[in-house]
């Protein structure tokens, strides 16, 4: 019985000697490895976050010392330097729009949902650098049973995002950030950035119940960084719908220019409902993608963007002017 394997398993080895080389189809197939290996880096850095939050609990007697702060104000300053380093050398990430987000008032941030929100990642940190405050967050439910999760909600501010819960968190004036497309809208979007929101209203009726102003939040190529697999989507959506678990792979991790674009307030009206909020909000954000994003996105020309600012609505690399910096 052992020789017969023996003999099966020689026959086999001789088959992809004669027929497959190894090493050429390990090379071809480097690229496709390296863009579904990447997304890893992302929750590494994650856990590297939640590392680093652990360090700082700790030894927070010492670092009070050092710092004269309290441990997670000093944790969330090296964690956000952590994180805006990463956006600057990875994606040369910027923010448009600073001077919109109010000073001394809280306010509602509404951002479109990438496959992973790198850019929201980035954007809080570049905020809490440069403003010191920090901006709450509303993220899926699933997030909060994974390990080490729960001290990265606790220090910068993660919640699951009900109604009660988000708008006390505006009444106490603070910022806050919510995608009304969500795990479902990253899943399942693709490069023309449709919103796909369905009939979700939460975050209107959070807003008119804080009484707060809301600010649409767009970052251009943010698809083009990480992208989901397009093929099979019928059964990801029933997979998705079963378990309400983002189980579609994500590919990714290319050094694509990220660039953030800040909508203008738009004040509370206590005349709209909720779904008239919703059309006015998803028409805002809509604006800033149409204005600001090529429709589909292209990684080639999202790459390109890292050296030369490519016309959104043409890709033609012929044409493009190469600005030296000299008139």
């Amino acid at each position: 019985m052992y020789s017969a394997l023996s003999g099966i398993w020689n026959f086999i080895e001789d088959m992809i000697d004669d027929y497959l080389d190894i090493d050429i189809t390990l090379w071809l197939l480097m690229p496709l490895l390296i863009t579904f290996l990447l997304p890893l880096v992302i929750v590494l850095l994650l856990y590297i976050t939640a590392l680093i939050l652990y360090v700082y609990r700790l030894h927070r007697h010492r670092l009070r010392s050092a710092y004269g702060t309290d441990w997670r104000n000093a944790s969330r300053n090296v964690v956000a330097a952590v994180w805006d380093a990463h956006g600057w050398i990875w994606h040369g990430y910027e923010v448009v729009g600073l001077e919109n987000i109010p000073t001394n008032e809280p306010v509602l941030f509404i951002y479109y949902h990438g496959a992973i929100p790198i850019d929201l990642y980035y954007f809080i940190s570049k905020v809490f650098l440069f403003n010191s405050k920090l901006i709450h967050t509303v993220a899926d439910r699933f997030l909060f049973k994974c390990p080490g999760w729960s001290i990265i909600s606790d220090v910068l501010k993660v919640v699951p995002g009900t109604i009660q819960t988000c708008s006390t968190i505006l009444k106490e004036g603070n910022m806050l950030a919510i995608s009304p497309g969500g795990v479902y809208e990253a899943q399942f979007g693709d490069s023309y950035y449709q919103l796909m929101w369905k009939k979700r209203l939460g975050f209107a009726k959070v807003a008119l119940d804080a009484k707060v102003s809301i600010i649409p939040l767009f970052t251009r190529n943010v698809r083009e960084a990480f992208r989901t697999i397009n093929w099979g989507r019928r059964w990801w959506l029933k997979l998705y719908a079963a378990t309400r678990f983002p189980f579609v792979p994500i590919y990714g991790g290319f050094p694509v220019k990220l660039k953030t674009f800040i909508g203008k307030p738009i004040p509370y009206d206590e005349n709209l409902t909720p779904e008239q909020l919703q059309i006015k909000i998803a028409a805002a954000l809509d604006d800033l993608i149409i204005q600001h994003q090529k429709i589909p996105g292209s990684i080639l020309c999202a790459l390109v963007n890292r050296f030369y600012d490519i016309n959104k609505t043409s890709c033609n690399l012929k044409n493009v002017t190469f600005k030296t910096g000299i008139e």
